[in-house]
């Protein structure tokens, strides 16, 4: 099972504007993590988080894909199918 991690901020205007389409693939069944790297500064050190938002795609625990900013939400539900 493919599984999402969503790095965003709560200063970062692309990421309110994104959170909603996450939270509606969330909705859908698809297993998505949502941190914040304010909070989790830890976490988003070890992905080495540059810009937000980024989302990382895992498989097994291996990161299989990546992308940096909003993506149209059918291409993501079609990297985490």
């Amino acid at each position: 099972m493919k599984t999402a991690k969503y790095f965003s901020a709560t200063w970062c205007g692309p990421c309110k504007v994104f959170k909603p389409v996450m939270n509606e693939i969330a909705g859908e069944g698809y297993h998505v993590e949502f941190i914040d790297i304010d909070s989790l500064s830890d976490l988003a050190e070890k992905y080495n988080i540059r810009s937000v938002p980024t989302v990382v795609i895992e498989q097994g625990g291996k990161e299989i894909n990546r992308f940096v900013g909003a993506l149209p939400k059918q291409q993501i539900i079609e990297r985490l199918s």
